[in-house]
């Protein structure tokens, strides 16, 4: 082919332009993708900051020492490990649970993009902390430990958990003293466990839906919710009704083992929860109603009747999230999604995930959402939805600020954390006592000295106002309820 000189260079530098735009994209994505990446990472390391117990040889994040080595001896029983609920020092079983679901799903729905980025493996280690307490918590088909410590009397005190002397009470839910939204819970944990675990482990999975079905069988057989049996932590987790982790349960249940005993549970369900406004640590409606949608995109249940419910009460959710419903989620002027003025970010975190989560069932069925004022949404909308959410966690906001604590440079410096406000232990072994530790950490202005890695915090207000107190536990507490399905979303975008 000939071509007139200045015409071969107009069209070789239109080329290259062309070249050097995709390469700029390219790059962006990169490096885009590498910060989500280091997000995943260090999401994970804030669970190892949490571990309560003997901690182990490979333990990375080193500033924490063992803690809690007598937990359940009131009661006869190891109760050690497991989870720091939150920037306290208690255990508490409804929401560790939830956690754990959470960390399960996260890893049985996501586990190609987790083993891409070499976190999986950590990732299964965070779980199994879990699920090893859970276990121990579990001794008889009929009991199960939900708390320990008690919660008026550690939030009195300002402690490092390695060398707290409040006490520490087991409470357990059983036959004369139920829970059945705490057994449900447990249960749903266990057997979306098993599956996270069945290819690497098919022992530990046999065990956990052992756990998982005795749980369900336990919650089903005696209703109530939980708080009633163990009052303490009705100033801190109290429970709304137990409708929906049996159905959560039912849900992981019948996804973990085929059986249809727990599908037609979820069939004969008379309240199916309804088109919700969050899903948390108690509320776990929609949930269930985006595991059975996954059902029906798949053609295991038809696509009709009470099984076409639940899938129609996910997509309102998710049409409320992507401000095309009729009850659409408020959003702060910076873009956030705003649900409730307490910990805010724990919500936007479940609803990232489950729009992750969907975003993933639309594609693979090769289908879209008709929302009520007829927009229709495709998984690619989904997913541009959850990113925006965690671009602005991570930075994307009007104060420049990630809301993930070590991510960046500009980040919450003074969490509402006893671990993180103290010295280690390490390197000052001296004893803090209960109001010591108030007067030498807590009123301390500075830093944190140590970096709760991972860590997000409640977040911004409405209006995308936030102070950095560690007093305001309202907006500056972590916990791992938030953290857990951002391990999903980080996964699904990264």
């Amino acid at each position: 082919m000939s071509c007139v000189s200045s015409q071969c260079l107009i069209t070789i530098k239109s080329i290259c332009i062309v070249l050097l735009l995709l390469l700029s994209i390219t790059r962006g994505a990169i490096s885009a993708n590498s910060n989500y990446g280091e997000a995943l990472t260090k999401s994970l390391l804030y669970f190892e900051a949490q571990r309560s117990g003997k901690l182990p040889s490979n333990q990375r994040v080193t500033w924490r020492g063992d803690s809690a080595l007598r937990d359940g001896s009131d009661a006869h029983i190891d109760l050690t490990g497991g989870y720091y609920d939150a920037g306290d020092n208690m255990k508490f079983g409804f929401p560790l649970a939830f956690t754990t679901t959470m960390l399960a799903w996260s890893s049985v729905e996501m586990e190609s993009q987790l083993k891409a980025h070499h976190e999986h493996e950590n990732t299964l280690a965070a779980l199994r902390w879990a699920t090893d307490y859970l276990i121990k918590a579990h001794p008889e088909p009929n009991v199960l430990y939900g708390q320990v410590g008690d919660g008026n009397l550690d939030h009195a005190c300002w402690m490092r958990p390695e060398d707290m002397t409040t006490p520490r009470p087991s409470y357990r839910i059983d036959a004369q003293h139920p829970g059945a939204d705490l057994a449900g819970e447990t249960a749903a944990a266990m057997a979306a466990a098993s599956l996270a675990f069945a290819p690497s482990d098919a022992a530990y999975a046999k065990t956990l839906i052992g756990h998982a079905k005795d749980l369900f069988e336990f919650a089903k057989e005696y209703p109530g919710v939980y708080h009633y049996s163990i009052p303490n932590a009705g100033g801190f987790y109290p429970s709304s009704g137990y409708e929906d982790e049996l159905l959560w349960a039912a849900a992981w249940l019948h996804r973990a083992t085929g059986d249809q005993t727990y599908l037609d549970y979820l069939t004969e369900a008379s309240n199916k929860g309804g088109a919700r406004f969050v899903f948390a640590w108690d509320d776990k409606f929609l949930g269930a109603q985006v595991l059975v949608a996954k059902l029906v995109f798949e053609g295991k249940v038809k696509n009709e009747g009470k099984m076409i419910e639940y899938k129609s009460m996910a997509e309102q959710f998710i049409c409320n999230c992507a401000q095309k419903g009729f009850n659409n989620v408020k959003k702060t002027p910076g873009g956030l999604l705003w649900f409730l003025s307490w910990d805010n970010l724990q919500y936007t975190a479940t609803a990232s995930f489950a729009l992750a989560t969907y975003a993933k069932y639309l594609e693979a069925a090769q289908t879209s959402i008709q929302c009520p004022n007829g927009g229709v949404l495709q998984a690619y909308d989904l997913l541009k939805l959850a990113r925006a959410q965690v671009d602005y966690i991570l930075g994307s906001n009007p104060k420049n600020m990630s809301y993930m604590v070590g991510y960046g440079t500009n980040y919450p410096k003074r969490p509402h954390h006893r671990g993180a406000s103290i010295v280690s232990i390490k390197n000052d072994p001296k004893p803090v006592t209960c109001n010591g530790g108030f007067e030498a950490w807590y009123n301390n202005p500075k830093p944190n000295p140590n970096v709760l890695v991972g860590a997000i915090v409640g977040g911004p207000d409405e209006y995308d106002a936030y102070g950095d107190e560690r007093s305001d536990f309202q907006h500056d507490e972590p916990d791992t309820v938030t953290v857990a399905p951002l391990v999903g979303v980080l996964a699904a975008i990264a």
